[in-house]
């Protein structure tokens, strides 16, 4: 599990909600959920934290996802 120095955590917010994030697992969570009632939860990969907001990280996915299917 890649873990995140309590320095960076400390300064790390929510890009939705402005929150302080906790790490929970592989995960940094909200610590105030959205308006919605969910907290929102980024992943981290190779120890940097995914900081998009759902919406914006499905289309970075979808659009990297899509030029690796357009190369012959």
């Amino acid at each position: 599990m890649p873990k995140v120095s309590p320095e960076l955590l400390s300064i790390l917010r929510c890009p939705v909600t402005g929150s302080p994030l906790v790490q929970e697992g592989d995960e940094l969570v909200a610590s105030v959920a959205a308006a919605d009632g969910e907290k929102l939860r980024y992943s981290i990969e190779d120890g940097i934290p995914l900081l998009l907001p759902p919406e914006l990280l499905a289309a970075a996915n979808a659009a990297t996802s899509g030029q690796h299917d357009s190369k012959a």
